[in-house]
């Protein structure tokens, strides 16, 4: 256990098939509380979400952040990267919202979601399939693009032909195999993450150059009960003061309510 700048952090896990999941706890004082579970994105860690679990914390959620198996670099939880794929992420998350659901200091009825990049697309999927299990829906900049990727063989730092996909498509700064594009290549996304009717929180920067703004612009048409955020000039992944209007806009949607 440990202690950050105002709420309590401390280590959990739990396990998909042979696969240990491993994350952190922000609580800020006892009792039942809502939560959040918070989804890092491609080539990252749950150490990147640290200060929007904080916010949150501060809140009065209880946070869980957590490694996707094999999900990023220097990753806490097991799992290869070159057997990760956006829906080995989507069991991973499911995994993790079944854990927390039982938690005895978690109000099971408001769990809500917050994912960004890559894992905001898998936790828009999530929300999708298990509509009841997700109180709040947010997404920083979803990775929207992954199988209009796939298909035009080019996925981040990977160039690959689509129509002869090899074993590896990606060496560094983290091996690839084939079925992170091969899973994706027949997905039509918007029909993947439409249906969730709660609230939804959407924001992506102007000048994000790795997941045009266009995909999140289509993908809040889709959610009834939306607040879509542009944020002007910020780019993938929030820094400075993007971040900070990021952290802003997020702890006014998530004000619990009276």
């Amino acid at each position: 256990m440990r202690r950050c700048d105002g709420p309590v952090i401390e280590k959990f896990s739990c396990r998909r098939d042979a696969l240990t999941i491993r994350g952190h706890v922000y609580r800020l004082g006892e009792g039942k509380r809502p939560a959040v579970v918070l989804c890092h994105g491609f080539l990252a860690n749950d150490r990147t979400l640290r200060v929007y679990a904080q916010a949150l914390a501060e809140l009065g959620y209880v946070c869980y952040t957590f490694d996707f198996n094999g999900g990023g670099v220097f990753c806490h939880s097991d799992g290869k990267s070159r057997d990760m794929t956006v829906l080995t992420e989507l069991e991973d998350l499911r995994c993790v919202m079944n854990y927390v659901r039982k938690q005895p200091g978690v109000d099971a009825e408001h769990i809500s979601l917050l994912g960004c990049s890559q894992g905001g697309m898998v936790s828009a999927m999530y929300a999708r399939r298990h509509p009841e299990n997700v109180d709040k829906l947010v997404l920083f900049y979803p990775a929207l693009c992954i199988p209009d990727d796939a298909r035009a063989g080019k996925m981040m730092f990977a160039r690959f032909d689509p129509t002869r996909i090899p074993d590896t498509i990606l060496y560094f700064p983290m091996r690839l195999g084939r079925d992170y594009a091969r899973s994706v290549l027949k997905m039509d996304v918007f029909k993947e993450i439409g249906g969730f009717d709660g609230p939804v929180l959407l924001l992506h920067g102007t000048a994000d150059k790795i997941v045009p703004i266009s995909y999140s612009e289509k993908a809040a048409k889709l959610y009834p009960n939306v607040l879509y955020h542009p944020v002007q000039d910020g780019q993938h992944g929030f820094k400075g003061k993007f971040d900070r209007e990021a952290v802003d806009v997020l702890t006014e949607f998530m004000k619990p309510e009276a």
